[in-house]
C-alpha cells in the first residue's frame, strides 16, 4: 500500500497556509508547511521526498516562489510543482511557464479545482514511479 502523498505547501500569509495545510490534511495527504521562499529551500534541501509543492509566488520579495518551484523542479524524484498568486501578470505567468511548472493558479483559489489538479498530479507521480521501481520512498 502506497503511503499518503506528501505536500509542501510554501505561503507567507499565515491563514493561507493554515488553512490549505487543514483542507488537504483532511483528504489524507501529509502536509509540511513553510512561511518563506528560504523555509521552503531547507524543507527541499532536507531529505525529504515530496509529491507535490504548492507555492505562493509572492512572499518576501516578487516573484520569489519562482525560486521554490526552480529547487523543487530539480530534486529526484521530481514533484508536482504548482504556483499560485494574486498577482498573476503576463511577465511572471510565462516566466513560471518557461520553467514548467505544472499548473498556475490565481488567488483567489477554486479549492474544488486545486484538489483536483493535485490529486490528478500526485497520480501521475505515482503511475511514473510503478513505471520505474525505486524512484520514490
Amino acid at each position: 500500500m502506497r503511503a499518503a502523498p506528501h505536500l509542501l505547501i510554501v505561503d507567507d500569509e499565515p491563514s493561507v497556509l493554515l488553512t490549505l495545510g487543514m483542507i488537504f490534511e483532511q483528504d489524507g495527504y501529509r502536509v509540511t508547511r513553510a512561511a518563506s521562499c528560504a523555509e521552503a529551500l531547507r524543507e527541499l534541501a532536507n531529505g525529504h521526498l515530496f509529491d507535490a509543492i504548492i507555492t505562493d509566488l509572492n512572499m518576501e520579495k516578487p516573484d520569489i516562489g519562482l525560486d521554490v518551484a526552480r529547487a523543487a523542479l530539480r530534486l529526484r524524484p521530481r514533484p508536482a510543482v504548482v504556483i499560485c498568486t494574486g498577482y498573476a501578470d503576463i511577465k511572471n505567468a510565462r516566466a513560471a511557464l518557461s520553467i514548467r511548472v505544472d499548473y498556475f493558479a490565481t488567488k483567489p483559489v477554486d479549492l474544488d479545482e486545486l484538489k483536483i489538479v493535485i490529486r490528478r498530479l500526485s497520480a501521475q507521480g505515482a503511475s511514473a514511479d510503478e513505471e520505474n521501481p525505486g524512484k520514490r520512498k
